[in-house]
């Protein structure tokens, strides 16, 4: 079974200037009716500005009952850990259960590392930061006396209150497709959430996964495989390739969208293509889809309610 979840605009509604949370809430909203299976959030704090995602998980967990809420993906080594896990912690308690946490080390790009160094963050310790990070989160989601010496934080004998609404804290899936990356998400963490590399990419990658797990002595299975795709459709191909463009170039201005479309998973064309490139993706093994939109969101959000049903 493959399920579908949906990326709500919060990158989009800053760039229009339209800061306000009620069309986000309420797109989430007609997303768990519509039958999908997730919402997610993107995070960045200066580079490309949007709503914090864990402030705005809680107002939709709120407003949800039944999806699951997610971020795609949220970067660890910007936050310290402590209160990162107190956030995390909190908004599951809130959401009962229903948080995936998906994280990233982030990209290399200038606007990527001037945010880092804004944060007071070196970037060359962003992935000892996220591990580290993780580990500790996990530690303190036990609720137990945590003691603590590593080597960016240190614990003494503390313990955090409350803990997950899910013992343990939400289930991890890590975004990245460098070997370095596949062999982390096989040996640490609950899924793997890759952004892009297309169908022969997510195939190799998820066998790297599943390779490192075993090594790692985890069942074959411990790791779940989601993607990350999006789509801009319409039947003038033509059309729907110029749409995905311009949202490419807009949303990672001043990157060209000729480079973004070599690194993310895109399709551009009619929603039978469409169809079809999802379920690709499901059947070579992605338990789940997160759907970025290009263009009106409440039109392909009602487009591919059937697409939901289709692929479950």
């Amino acid at each position: 079974m493959t399920t579908v979840g949906y990326l709500l605009p919060t990158r989009e509604a800053i760039m229009a200037g339209e800061p306000g949370t009620a069309r986000l809430l309420r797109l989430a909203e007609s997303a768990e009716r519509l039958g999908y299976d997730a919402v997610w959030v993107g995070d960045s704090l200066l580079a490309r500005t949007r709503h914090e995602p864990l402030t705005l998980l809680a107002g939709v967990a709120a407003r949800t009952s039944r999806v699951r809420l997610g971020t795609a993906v949220l970067l660890p080594a910007l936050r310290n850990p402590v209160v990162l896990a107190h956030l995390v912690a909190t908004v599951d308690q809130l959401a009962e259960g229903r948080l995936v946490l998906g994280v990233g080390i982030a990209g290399d790009n200038p606007a990527i590392r001037a945010e880092f160094a804004a944060a007071g963050v070196p970037f060359e310790q962003r992935v000892g930061r996220m591990v580290h990070g993780l580990d500790l989160c996990r530690a303190l989601w036990t609720g137990e006396p945590v003691h603590w010496d590593g080597p960016y934080w240190t614990v003494d004998g503390q313990s955090l209150q409350p803990t997950p609404y899910r013992p343990g804290g939400p289930p991890i899936w890590v975004g990245g497709s460098a070997p370095a990356a596949l062999a982390r998400a096989g040996r640490r963490y609950d899924g793997w959430f890759p952004v892009g590399g297309e169908l022969d990419g997510f195939r190799t990658g998820m066998a790297a996964v599943t390779e490192a797990a075993v090594a790692a002595g985890r069942p074959a299975d411990a790791v779940a495989g989601a993607v990350y795709v999006t789509l801009a459709v319409d039947d003038d191909r033509a059309r729907a390739e110029a749409t995905l463009d311009r949202f490419l170039g807009d949303y990672y201005a001043p990157v060209p969208s000729t480079v973004m479309r070599k690194f993310q998973n895109c399709y551009a064309g009619p929603l039978d293509g469409a169809v079809e490139y999802l379920a690709a993706f499901a059947a070579a093994g992605a338990g789940h889809l997160c759907l970025r939109f290009c263009g009106d969101h409440d039109q392909n959000l009602e487009r591919f309610a059937g697409v939901v049903t289709a692929l479950a």
